[in-house]
């Protein structure tokens, strides 16, 4: 038993006895660098907490399991007593990969990873290749999106405990299906953290937005979020981890903490025989997040690119406030596709100042992770509303083709691929009641003075934030499973399904490369209607791109028709088409003459061709 504690005078393991207050104390010895252990032999499922100088029993800062919530006492948990039946999983890197993001508290009525496992065939048959779980490190209360854990080495017991990630897994890779966790490492939540008391885990040197930052400038501090993260790709059979908002860690030292973080998990790989990856969230627009470490950078695999979320977003709803403000028209998410970072050193609207830097030319678009709909882009709304709450289905289609079929690694929110009609909203379960009001103010404070009212078309009186706290939040955001079956949905699904298919059966359509990559567009249309200034739904109906758009993917192109009229498109000087898949009412026409090649396609159509 080991616990790193440099400010303590005496450390002291408990273990709690059969009545209350007749626990076992026992002193552990002080020992290098704050480190103090005792030849204590726990077995796996003995429950422990340590007790500083005397004081409460608190979890153990590496704590494996907590399985009494984050304010009890720790349990010891052996990975290694798991009979693994993946012996024949040779692993899979994320670049390139179709992702799938889900939450495991509402992906099933359950809200367990046991029942997720079912529901794994559904992913599988789609094409899925990567399942991306939100954070699972134990939280206060029984639900909530996961993103308040403080456990950075433990799983949150009302989703299985530790036994039931290493199940889910292990069923995972034998459907073909790789696993990424997402890990919050830049801060923890505001209870159950006891972190302070055993040293100096945060500084006042540096502020995020959930207060004082994590202490960089200490290896041990630094340690401790490098060897949980080993411990999932080791010990649980992880093969890749998202690592939420990199940019809240704030690194003074001569070394970045993600780029020691990356060789640690390279050096894993080889160990292992097998890829692992590392899937960063900046906002910062910076490409150093993906440049190895041996030339400065971080040495991600692959990071999360809003910026061409913001720019079919924008195109599609008409939507100008907020952060889309310099997103909608075709130039912009054509400089998107192909340049990945809109803001790339210029000026940003939103943030009122020059934002980024540009992406090298040479850098593979699959080092990007993109998507039309994520869990910010959707529960940080104000009413949770997916996209198929303001889009139809020929829209959804449209935006399923320019983010499945881009030269980047795209990913789906669960879902998204059947057009799900239930919302997903943001939802807690503070047991704090002064905590809980806090949540529930701070969250219709954030969204009074955006004029979301007028985007829903209401008045503010008529607008009310939903409760995080309420049962009924939780209960409207689990998935439908009846919904799949439904005509108009299992539509979408089959589309889906086609459009990820084509990834892997040309070529062109599955390439990362950015320098094949270009959009054209009808040079007669011109927006009308609205200004970013005006947010009601009349005005983001009337910004919407209502013409004809192309992705040029190599020798392939996705041609999209977002009017209700038949439209000509022109495809190329040379060559005679070939239909690989079409989301339409009536049937494409090909046409082929002297002027080149073009294709009559009707009204709210998608049509791929090579």
């Amino acid at each position: 038993m080991r616990v790193w504690a440099p400010q303590a005078r005496t450390v002291e393991l408990v273990l709690p006895g059969p009545d209350e207050g007749g626990d076992e104390r026992l002193a552990l010895d002080p020992g290098d660098g704050g480190w103090w252990a005792g030849a204590h032999d726990l077995p796996h499922g003995t429950d422990y907490a340590l007790s500083l100088d005397g004081g409460p029993p608190r979890p153990d800062p590496r704590s494996p399991w907590q399985p009494e919530g984050v304010h009890g006492p720790s349990r010891v948990f052996d990975a290694g007593r798991f009979d693994w039946a993946d012996g024949a999983w040779a692993g899979r890197d994320v670049r390139g990969a179709v992702i799938y993001e889900l939450h495991v508290g509402t992906f099933t009525a359950e809200g367990t990873l046991d029942a997720a496992i079912p529901r794994l065939g559904h992913l599988a048959d789609l094409g899925v290749e990567v399942v991306e779980l939100l954070p699972v490190a134990p939280f206060n209360g029984r639900h909530g999106w996961g993103y308040d854990g403080v456990s950075l080495y433990g799983v949150h017991q009302p989703y299985g405990g530790p036994a039931a990630l290493q199940r889910f897994v292990d069923a995972a890779h034998r459907a073909g299906l790789a696993v990424c966790l997402d890990v919050v490492h830049n801060h923890l939540g505001p209870s159950g953290n006891y972190l302070a008391e055993f040293g100096p885990y945060f500084t006042d040197a540096h502020q995020t937005p959930w207060g004082a930052a994590i202490n960089l400038g200490e290896p041990e501090v630094r340690r401790w979020i490098i060897d949980s993260a080993l411990r999932w790709l080791r010990d649980f059979h992880v093969d890749a981890l998202r690592l939420d908002a990199v940019h809240a860690l704030v690194d003074d030292t001569p070394r970045h903490v993600l780029a020691e973080l990356a060789d640690a998990v390279a050096a894993l790989a080889t160990d292992l025989g097998r890829p692992l990856s590392l899937i960063a969230e900046t906002d910062l627009n910076d490409p150093v997040s993906i440049t190895p470490t041996a030339e400065g950078g971080w040495g991600m695999t692959a990071q999360w690119a809003d910026d061409v979320h913001h720019a079919v977003h924008a195109l599609l709803t008409g939507e100008r406030q907020g952060y889309y403000v310099d997103f909608g028209s075709p130039e912009t998410l054509a400089h998107a596709m192909t340049r990945v970072f809109v803001h790339e050193g210029g000026h940003s609207t939103f943030r009122g100042r020059d934002w980024g830097r540009p992406v090298p030319d040479g850098v593979d678009g699959h080092r990007f992770v993109v998507f039309g709909s994520d869990h910010d882009q959707v529960g940080n709304r104000a009413l949770g509303d997916r996209p198929s709450d303001r889009l139809d289905d020929d829209a959804l289609a449209a935006e399923a083709a320019l983010i499945v079929l881009s030269p980047f690694t795209p990913m789906l929110f669960m879902g998204e691929e059947w057009g799900a009609r239930t919302p997903w909203l943001f939802v807690t379960d503070h047991p704090e009641p002064e905590l809980a009001e806090a949540v529930r103010q701070g969250r219709s404070a954030e969204f009074g003075s955006h004029g979301w009212a007028t985007m829903y078309g209401r008045t503010d009186d008529e607008f009310t934030v939903p409760d995080p706290q309420a049962a009924e939040s939780l209960e409207r955001s689990r998935l439908d499973w009846a919904e799949p079956a439904l005509p108009g949905h299992r539509r979408l699904y089959d589309w889906y399904r086609r459009l990820i298919a084509l990834r892997r059966e040309v070529d062109d359509l599955g390439s990362g490369d950015r320098s094949r990559t270009a959009l054209t567009w009808d040079p007669a249309a011109e927006g009308s209607g609205g200004t970013a200034e005006d947010h009601s739904p009349e005005a983001a109906r009337d910004r919407a791109w209502r013409s004809w758009l192309v992705l040029h993917r190599g020798d392939a192109r996705v041609v999209i028709n977002l009017s209700g009229d038949e439209q000509t498109v022109p495809l190329s000087r040379t060559g005679s088409p070939q239909v690989l898949a079409a989301w339409a009412a009536g049937g494409a026409r090909v046409l082929t003459d002297e002027d080149g090649a073009r294709v009559v396609v009707p009204g709210h159509t998608v049509v791929v061709l090579r």
